[in-house]
């Protein structure tokens, strides 16, 4: 008796698979192989340590397997994602009759059930517990039967069980909340939250508010969001590292990388997620030398890091145009042996293409074992970006050719190319066979060729494109703005941006308002662009990035208002980048502004050294005004440091075929 205590306490402690062996022997010598309490526990502890075989051979060397046992049996099936096996097990159980399913078996076999997605099987399960009085108020099993229907998009089915309790606890509360949000019904789960709250009965745990904050960032309610983030620490929840980690996601996919720092820095502990979810932050809201920074903390500190880290790593360096660095990630990619893991592989080439380091783009590429549509696309859309849409015509080709099937990404990618080379032909060909391939009611893909046509010259296509759409989001809708604008047409841009706003449920986003200010540059009509500037800060609540400030510099300037266009810059709240400065460089060259384009272009050497074209703009200014000095110390300052301007290509159609 006492070697069997001393056993059954050692086998609790137990957490390994050499321990676990050790132990195994001594209960077969001490002869309780067929202690029905001992070989559940052994059986739970072969399933996690050791091998499901193992466990399975145990559990069927027993000649009375109690219901313990046998839960014990399907709880390591469970484990291993083995879902029809648990099912088989479940259904030999049923088939006996010395022992009967208790409160902890069904619950395991309905999650076998939603992991198959076999909602009819859960039907007969849930049939079995309504047979069964007690076995319905159970709460674990209402919960596995809320996460069946949730998971099989069943939430009329999920809301029934769920108000068959009287006093539902917390489990059921977060399994309707997380159901909601998983479906997609984000108003729902944040409404059944606030009920959940209103009754003051039961409490949220971690769990709840890890669903909860994942449903104010689908909604985008930002207010929300720091209400649950108070509730947090409230409660004391702050120690929990998922639900931490979750309102950190919560801030960098809103945009607050303010809100996104205070958290990550006052973070007493940090995992992988934690830092590879700043980066992130970092590398969407255009801040690459930050996410450069974290990185080689992370680098300098020996902490842990993963694929996911070094994609944010590799974006920051394609961001920043920084090929040093991108090649010194790709080495420790290399080292870490996940240089050819899909994801990482995918942004080592996007990475060399936007720093133009083609050929090294192209070796990755080809040392890959299995090429997806999804590497294939990348460097379709490299070649484009490097002015090479001829190249990416002929990746196209190779790929079909290959036998992989094109997605709506790869078509909008084709569209690219092709607006590039201004083909109007090829345009109509690829709009028929995205007709045939069925992608043509995909809102992104129809978006891509109104913007084919516009830079095609062929506006009214655009126009009779964009009026053939029953539902048109935000991307469609931005489109056509831009489109309107490229052609000149500003009126017909801001009256197609009033029609969107005023007369449908989408709102405008950074790239609805860069189109329409782009087309008022277009145009001169600056009171226009101010107007729609102090919207989209004030009726929409978006903050202008880098891309807005340029286009209104670039306004001011074309039409000659200089000094208001230095005041502008010098009130941004976020330091003007080379693209704001280049801006008003290019006005001082239009209005022959030499003073006033010196100091531009000091601050633009300082910032962007290597660029070759704010050099030429320099020059430009000068020999227009007679100073061919200057033009001339210019002109060997770029010799002495090296620098190359990039020569043009100049592309012609001979016998239907593209040639440079």
């Amino acid at each position: 008796m006492k070697n069997r205590e001393l056993l059954a306490r050692l086998l609790e402690s137990c957490n390994s698979a050499i321990s676990l062996a050790q132990l195994h022997t001594q209960l077969l010598k001490n002869g309780l192989s067929h202690d029905s309490f001992i070989v559940t526990k052994l059986v739970s502890l072969l399933g996690k340590f050791s091998s499901l075989n193992n466990a399975r051979k145990v559990f069927e060397e027993m000649p009375h397997r109690s219901v313990y046992l046998w839960n014990a049996m399907l709880r390591c099936h469970c484990r291993e994602n083995r879902w029809e096996e648990t099912l088989l097990m479940f259904n030999q159980m049923m088939g006996r009759f010395d022992e009967k399913p208790d409160n902890f078996t069904v619950p395991i076999a309905i999650k076998a059930c939603a992991g198959l997605l076999a909602v009819e099987a859960g039907k007969v399960l849930h049939g079995y517990v309504e047979k069964n009085g007690e076995m319905g108020l159970d709460m674990f099993v209402g919960a596995a039967l809320i996460e069946l229907y949730s998971k099989c998009g069943e939430m009329g089915d999920a809301l029934r069980v769920f108000q068959r309790f009287p006093k539902p606890d917390v489990v059921l509360w977060t399994s309707m909340v997380t159901g909601y949000q998983q479906n997609g019904n984000a108003v729902d789960a944040l409404s059944f939250f606030l009920l959940m709250m209103s009754g003051g009965d039961v409490s949220p745990d971690p769990v709840t508010l890890v669903s909860v904050v994942a449903v104010c960032g689908k909604l985008e309610i930002l207010n929300a969001g720091r209400c649950v983030h108070g509730l947090v620490v409230r409660k004391g929840f702050d120690y929990d590292l998922a639900l931490v980690n979750s309102l950190l996601n919560f801030y960098a996919k809103m945009g607050f990388v303010g809100y996104a720092q205070n958290l990550f820095r006052g973070m007493v502990k940090k995992d992988v997620i934690s830092w590879s979810c700043m980066m992130a932050c970092c590398v969407k809201n255009e801040m690459a030398g930050e996410a450069l920074d974290l990185f080689s903390e992370i680098v300098e500190k020996r902490l842990e890091f993963n694929s996911v880290t070094l994609i944010s790593a590799l974006q920051a360096c394609a961001a920043a145009g920084d090929i040093g660095r991108g090649r010194r990630i790709h080495e420790l990619a290399r080292r870490n042996g996940c240089e050819l893991d899909v994801l990482v592989s995918n942004s080592l080439i996007d990475m060399y293409m936007k720093c133009s380091c083609i050929d090294e783009a192209i070796g990755i590429f080809q040392r890959m074992p299995k090429k997806d549509v999804v590497l294939w696309v990348t460097l379709m859309s490299g070649y484009t970006l490097n002015g090479l849409a001829i190249k990416s015509l002929e990746i196209f080709r190779v790929m079909l050719a290959n036998g992989t099937r094109p997605d709506a990404v790869a078509v909008v990618k084709l569209l690219d190319a092709c607006s590039q080379l201004g083909s109007l032909h090829q345009g109509l060909c690829i709009h028929g066979c995205l007709i045939h391939g069925g992608f043509h009611d995909k809102a992104f893909v129809v978006a891509a060729l109104i913007d084919l046509y516009s830079k095609c010259g062929s506006l009214d296509l655009s126009i009779r494109v964009f009026e053939g759409l029953s539902e048109r989001d935000v991307v469609v809708w931005s489109s056509m703005i831009a489109a309107y604008g490229i052609h000149g047409f500003c009126k017909e841009a801001i009256q197609t941006f009033s029609l969107m706003t005023e007369n449908s449920l989408i709102k405008p986003n950074h790239v609805t308002f860069l189109s329409v200010l782009s087309a008022c540059g277009h145009t001169g009509m600056v009171e226009d662009g101010i107007n729609i500037f102090n919207k989209m800060r004030q009726d929409y609540c978006i903050e202008p990035n880098s891309d807005h400030y340029s286009v209104m510099v670039d306004l001011m300037g074309r039409t000659g208002q200089l000094d208001e266009a230095m005041k502008f810059i010098n009130q941004m709240p976020i330091p003007p980048g080379p693209h704001v400065w280049g801006a008003l460089l290019g006005a001082c060259r239009i209005h022959q502004n030499i003073e006033m384009g010196e100091k531009v272009a000091e601050k633009l050497l300082q910032l962007d050294p290597g660029h070759t074209g704010y050099y030429m703009l320099l020059s430009s200014i000068y020999a227009v005004d007679g100073k061919w000095d200057n033009a001339l110390k210019v002109k060997n300052l770029v010799k002495d440091k090296g620098l190359k301007k990039i020569a043009g290509l100049s592309e012609y159609v001979c016998h239907g075929e593209h040639k440079m």
